[in-house]
């Protein structure tokens, strides 16, 4: 059991929580949190190895060159799409606990949606699309009191210092403008985590990919999760189209029921649905 961490003149302090309490108190302080999945070795392996068909079958509907003529080889776009464990990974319990703390309400009553699932792979020695820092709210520079939306990097593979771990600049989600250069280099950290943990950030973090210095491929399957009224990357209920495997909850997480309405009966329809529900 390890130490209580030692203090005097303290009034006042955060008592001691779960799993879920600690990532919150954290995402508060400094933008960003390492969050086990609760997932065993075998469900780690079972993600690893859908992770690799699912980028295969991406590089076989579009074709590999193609892809990589684009930069999105190393990207698998809605990997739901093509294995439905990534349908499940987007909803997982502490995650979306998370996210019902921290952006308010409830999935499942449509407070909040899945704007965005993507694969990604940050090639062995050779060049990284996501490394540069951003926001993954990009081009946006404001703060608020509670997050929009906030992102889940689910680590496929550990994330070491060696293979390009996530940098993050520490509270610049609670500054609009990205810092300068000397205050990057000062203030930066790289998050390594275990194979199986979620890398969770406030989406105005400002966070980079790092070089992969190692000789083997590090993978990582990203998810942010939005306010309904920020539009998804790709219309996801458009792609996935009518599902028997969905229940009522995943099709809310999804955005079904929140897509843009095209014309006012669709609109009456809409407002008729929810004054019924």
């Amino acid at each position: 059991m390890e130490m209580a961490v030692k203090n005097y003149g303290v009034k006042h302090r955060t008592p001691p929580g779960d799993v879920v309490d600690r990532a919150l108190e954290q995402l508060k302080l400094v933008g960003y949190a390492v969050v086990d999945s609760g997932y065993d070795a075998e469900e780690q392996a079972e993600i690893a190895a859908a992770f690799d068909r699912a980028h295969a079958a991406q590089a076989e509907r579009y074709g590999a060159d193609a892809l990589r003529e684009i930069d999105e080889h190393n990207t698998v776009r809605m990997p739901m799409l093509y294995e439905a464990i990534f349908g499940k990974l987007a909803q997982n319990p502490r995650v979306l606990a998370i996210t019902e703390h921290l952006i308010g309400g409830s999935y499942s009553t449509g407070t909040f949606i899945l704007n965005q699932q993507n694969g990604i792979v940050n090639p062995a020695g050779k060049d990284y699309n996501q490394a540069a820092y951003h926001r993954d709210l990009p081009y946006q520079h404001f703060t608020s009191s509670r997050p929009l939306a906030l992102n889940a990097l689910y680590c496929v593979d550990p994330f070491t210092s060696e293979n390009g771990a996530t940098l993050v600049v520490p509270g610049t989600h609670k500054s609009e403008p990205f810092p300068s250069d000397d205050t990057v280099r000062a203030l930066e950290r790289q998050i390594t985590a275990s194979a199986g943990s979620f890398l969770v950030l406030d989406c105005m973090v400002y966070h980079s990919g790092a070089p992969n210095r190692s000789t083997a491929d590090r993978r990582a399957v990203n998810h942010v999760y939005t306010i309904p009224m920020i539009r998804q990357q790709i219309d996801m209920p458009a792609i996935l189209g009518h599902r028997d495997d969905l229940s009522d909850d995943a099709r809310k997480l999804f955005g079904y029921g929140a897509q843009h309405i095209t014309s006012l009966d669709a609109y009456y329809a809409s407002r008729r649905s929810r004054l019924e529900g």
